[in-house]
């Protein structure tokens, strides 16, 4: 019998074995999402006889005779389905790629589960959102709630009459909560992502799985491709000795020298359990696995270590001991020491002698998958003229196609890289992974190829973030002056260096330069070992540098008898002081662009205390003898741009039908710069953001753009777009004066037309006068993000532990946020929810487990732990009122710090309750139970 798909019956039959995702996708319903292949996610939700199913883990032949909707076939030939409309109306997604199966199974309730989403949402994840918006759609709370300020919702509801930034918005530009332009495609199902390539388009496509090692460390003797090759519908294999010898790093940054050069397209020597062996190409998945099973390779067993602590000591298995450390910028390959900053200001030594109280810790931080929902994927094909052709899941398209060239030696104008939507990066997608296997396919078969990993892919063989092991020391006097900082840093970069010198310095910059202390110590190495590597991630290395020192802060405040937040205000810089961390002299191009680290600290001291009085007013406050409650803070500065340089080109047009077109090269995966460029030319162009069309994220559009990591896509990207769109709006008015004889000063652009005095001249009369007078309606713009300012976050809790249980409850969480002018509202805000939501779930039970053997035990969703709707409260969230003199019509960056001070915000919460310092993460619940065990029989 036929299955019936969206009312039509499907002509296919299932092969056997093949699960309902993966045939609705190859009927061409791309909707339908990979996110586990598990049954974890949710993201591949359809309906089979109306009832929600997870389509990964449903035998596509138990649908025969049966009909299936997808989100394509959700709505009608009348219009949305109430669901759909509801996520449009409170933009309940970011990357959108969860969105199609959150609203199929949102689509099913009725009141009563709706009034239980923590329960009846359980088997669908966002990584994105923080689920607040996701909230809101589903019961249908969209539209004209007070973004700007948050809501407050913790305790028993009052109002809250707090200062808060508020720009003035025109509708469709700066300071309007402008909608994403692609929401109606998300919400249909029709956005596409990386895959979400019609058969019909990429004729003759093959697919490429990999052989991974199961070793820790081996030398590669022998690998047999005879085996494989005998696989019926294998067509080729690929080992190291059909690849280029080049080392290069899989991090991309705008100058490929901060990273090591330490890795090979496919190595003869294998350093970590789930590195590439060999690449297996093949007519069909199934047949690419079992030739990657039938490969045989025999090994050298190489001796691994699998700590920093036990990888510097002398004699330790030099894991790139091979290497020329000069020439693959390894600072000491023998002693697997991969990067290393050692300074000191004054003399901590005359501080801790100033000091009335000293803090020494050793605090500790573990390593956190990203989880974007879509897992690394690429494409690669040669098109008619011979180029070579990629569409991968990347968050820098131009450094990919930089780093293709100079790895295969190809001529750069002869590579195109594209990215569609991409679901969720948070650094994740700042590497190449994928792309570089399948152009070797790709260039050697003239056949497209297409590589996608599995969930347990994305967590064994990527990248994670890196593990701190920071010994702290600190000095504070009576009179609450800060007086000796001292760090001793051992950072786990894994098995490749990508991103390690990165992190570490950056993780050893902001975090210290935030207070003022005249006497700082670092000593930071950043350190190879036989695991998975570690690479960039949302706060790239400041989480958990900010994680050891704000915990340290609030040891000095207690002890020295002072509030933790008044220590703070006392030592927190301020405009005109010094922002010094390792160097005696401040980074030349970062400024104060504004500031607003003491809005934020008051508003999250206000917030807190509302909180604490709706409790009280509510009876609420008393939870029994068996519980404490305590309150706990922590702050954040980010420099708004990275350092050394990152470029955008971006080119505004306008088109012959009056709008206008925005071509820009920074990729959308829920960062939202297609918004924020909208709005940005809108703004300048006197117009709104529904007539401006953003294309983005293809390598032929514009000349460069670096990409979208540390948080460049407003302030860097933006500001090119700004600049191109008032180029040409004078541009337009030039036109305009010349047709009306106005002086240019009194020519005033409008929505659709230019006012010159008593006469206006529309925009489609000037296009027809441009092209007589030969002007070119199109301007570009550039930035090369520097001057560079500083953006801050202050985050709060008010938390609730059970003493005889180790239960916590997180009673209220608020963040301020510095982000100068706010262009969207609410999306802003959604990145901050998103942010606090992902720093919960490192702060209290994620963490990439790997086993006395090197191996990766926590491979798959359900043993990793990521927030799903009942672990995340709805936090309060609020902006300071600032104008930044750097950032694009006063905005500032917001999408990395948010993360930042929520993990030691929560451990000086727990911290004021219980009296225990928690100082390694995560803070699960077992361990808040054995402390508190082990304090109440400890024996006398």
């Amino acid at each position: 019998m036929a299955i019936e798909i969206n009312g039509t019956a499907s002509q296919a039959t299932p092969r056997p074995g093949q699960c309902l995702r993966t045939f609705l996708r190859e009927e061409g319903n791309f909707g339908v999402k990979k996110g586990c292949d598990g049954g974890d996610c949710g993201a591949c939700t359809v309906h089979v006889d109306g009832t929600p199913v997870h389509s990964c883990i449903y035998p596509a032949v138990r649908a025969e005779g049966k009909a299936v909707t997808t989100v394509e076939g959700l709505g009608s030939a009348e219009g949305l389905h109430p669901v759909q409309e509801q996520f449009l109306e409170a933009q309940g997604f970011q990357c959108g790629f969860c969105t199609a199966g959150m609203m199929m199974t949102a689509a099913t309730f009725d009141d009563e589960q709706r009034a239980n989403l923590p329960r009846n949402l359980k088997g669908n994840l966002c990584r994105c959102t923080g689920y607040r918006s996701i909230a809101d759609a589903v019961c249908g709370h969209g539209g004209d709630h007070q973004h700007d300020a948050g809501v407050d919702v913790s305790g028993a509801q009052s109002p809250a009459a707090v200062p808060t930034a508020v720009v003035p918005a025109t509708p469709g530009q700066l300071g309007d909560n402008v909608p994403a332009p692609a929401g109606q495609a998300v919400v249909t199902g029709t956005a596409r992502y990386t895959l979400d390539v019609p058969a019909g388009q990429l004729p003759g496509l093959l697919h490429m799985k990999l052989l991974r090692s199961p070793h820790p460390h081996a030398r590669i003797v022998s690998i047999n491709k005879a085996p494989a090759l005998a696989v019926p519908g294998v067509v080729a294999v690929f080992t190291h000795e059909d690849a280029p010898q080049l080392l290069f790093s899989t991090a991309q940054h705008e100058n490929y020298t901060d990273d090591p050069d330490d890795t090979r397209v496919l190595d003869n020597v294998v350093r970590f359990i789930g590195q590439r062996v060999a690449a297996v190409v093949a007519e069909s998945v199934g047949a690419a696995e079992a030739g990657a099973r039938a490969l045989a390779v025999e090994y050298e067993l190489l001796e691994p270590v699998f700590t920093p602590q036990e990888a510097i000591l002398p004699g330790a298995p030099a894991i790139h001991g091979e290497k020329d450390g000069v020439f693959s910028r390894i600072s000491r390959p023998l002693q697997n020491v991969v990067a290393e900053v050692h300074a000191e200001l004054g003399s901590v030594a005359d501080g801790f002698a100033a000091a009335d109280f000293i803090h020494e810790h050793t605090y500790q931080t573990q390593r956190v998958q990203h989880v974007a929902m879509e897992t690394h994927a690429s494409i690669a094909w040669l098109d008619e003229e011979g180029r070579l052709m990629i569409r991968s899941s990347t968050q820098v398209p131009f450094l990919v196609k930089r780093t293709l060239s100079r790895v295969f030696n190809l001529a750069p104008e002869t590579i195109r890289v594209v990215a569609g939507r991409v679901g969720g990066g948070f650094g994740g997608k700042q590497e190449v992974l994928t792309e570089d296997l399948v152009a070797l396919a790709a260039l050697a078969l003239r056949r497209p190829v297409q590589l996608e990993f599995t969930r347990t892919e994305q967590f064994t063989a990527t990248t994670t973030r890196h593990p701190f092991t920071i010994h702290l020391k600190a000095g504070a006097s009576r009179d609450g002056a800060l007086t000796a900082l001292q760090l001793n840093v051992l950072t786990n970069t894994g098995a490749y260096g990508n991103h390690a010198p990165g992190v570490m310095f950056h993780g050893c910059g902001e975090s210290l330069a935030v207070y003022k202390c005249v006497n700082k110590k670092v000593d930071a190495h950043a350190v190879y070992t036989n695991t998975v590597p570690a690479g960039a991630f949302r706060g790239y290395g400041l989480s958990q540098m900010i994680f050891a020192i704000e915990s340290a802060i609030d040891e000095l405040a207690v002890g020295i008898g002072m509030d933790p937040l008044e220590f703070r205000l006392k030592n927190m810089v301020r405009p005109g002081d010094h922002m010094l961390s390792t160097t005696p002299e401040p980074e030349e191009d970062v400024h104060y662009g504004s500031y607003g680290l003491d809005q934020c600290v008051a508003l999250v001291r206000d917030a807190l205390d509302r909180g604490k009085e709706r409790y009280r007013a509510a009876g609420l406050d008393d939870l029994g003898p068996d519980w404490v409650v305590g309150e706990g803070a922590a702050l954040s500065m980010i420099d708004t741009v990275p350092p050394r340089g990152h470029f955008a080109h971006t080119r505004v047009s306008l088109e012959a039908d009056g709008r206008f077109a925005v071509d820009v090269g920074t990729a959308e995966f829920g960062n939202g710069t297609t918004t924020v460029h909208a709005q940005l030319a809108a703004t300048a162009l006197a117009t709104t953001a529904s007539k401006v069309a953003v294309r983005q994220s293809d390598t032929d559009l514009v000349e460069h753009d670096t990409g979208a990591f540390g948080s460049a896509g407003t302030v860097v990207a933006g500001k090119a777009t700004l600049g191109a769109a008032l180029e040409l709006a004078t541009r337009i008015q030039t036109v305009a004066a010349s047709l009306t004889g106005a002086a240019l000063t009194d020519c005033r652009l409008v929505d659709g037309a230019v006012e010159c005095g008593d006469r206006t001249v529309t925009l489609a009369e000037i296009v027809d006068a441009a092209r007589l007078q030969g002007v070119r309606l199109a301007t570009d713009g550039n930035w090369g993000g520097t001057p560079r300012s500083v953006a801050f976050n202050v985050h709060g809790f008010r938390v609730a532990v059970n003493t005889g249980t180790g239960e916590l409850r997180i009673l209220q969480s608020v963040q301020a946020a510095d982000a100068g002018v706010v262009v969207n509202p609410r999306q802003c805000r959604g990145q901050i929810e998103g942010g606090i939501a992902q720093a919960l779930g490192a702060v209290l039970y994620e963490e990439v487990k790997v086993d006395d053997a090197g191996r990766v035990t926590t491979d798959i969703l359900r043993q990793y732990h990521i927030p799903s709707f009942a672990d995340v409260p709805r936090s309060e969230v609020y902006f300071a009122a600032t104008n930044d003199s750097t950032g694009p019509l006063g905005a500032k960056s917001m999408s990395e710090s948010p993360f930042n001070p929520v993990a030691p915000a929560l451990a000086n919460a727990i911290r004021n309750a219980t009296g225990i310092r928690f100082g390694e993460l995560p803070i699960a619940r077992d361990k808040i139970y054995l402390a508190l065990r082990d304090r109440t029989t400890a024996p006398v």
